[in-house]
């Protein structure tokens, strides 16, 4: 049977010091610590988010100028075709190897650049995985 005296009193007095010292030094920085993580990683997928729209936006820019180049590629063609066919057959043979020459150094220079770009989008994304998982998994890997 429980019966009420003062060692009650006083195991409820001890309970509840107990709480208090018990979410002064492990709940409060716990909770603390855990608050931080979910900013760290809010943050993390922000820049995440950030970087895929810019790869998106270069990429986006990248298709504009490769049909930009591909247009004016193809308009100075027509003209170089047009002017050949006036010229004649030995004309048009030189016009072609200038075309094909300076086709092959754009697409040359359009591959380098898509590649650098699409090196250095890569470079960060992987960069930015390795680090939130490090974080997330509170190790480095």
């Amino acid at each position: 049977m429980i019966t009420i005296d003062v060692t009650m009193l006083i195991q409820i007095v001890n309970i509840l010091v107990l709480i208090v010292i018990m979410n002064a030094i492990l709940y409060r920085p716990v909770r603390t610590i855990l608050e931080q993580r979910g900013r760290k990683i809010a943050d993390l997928q922000k820049d995440i988010e950030t970087y895929n729209k810019n790869a998106k936006l270069r990429l986006d820019e990248f298709d504009q100028k490769v049909r930009e180049a591909r247009s004016k590629a193809k308009a100075e063609m027509e003209t170089l075709r047009g002017d050949a066919q006036a010229s004649g057959a030995d004309q048009v043979a030189s016009v072609r190897k200038d075309y094909d020459a300076k086709k092959s150094e754009q697409f040359g220079q359009i591959q380098a650049q898509f590649a650098s770009v699409r090196q250095e989008l890569q470079g960060q994304i992987e960069g930015f995985a390795r680090e939130m998982a490090s974080k997330v998994m509170g190790r480095s890997l």
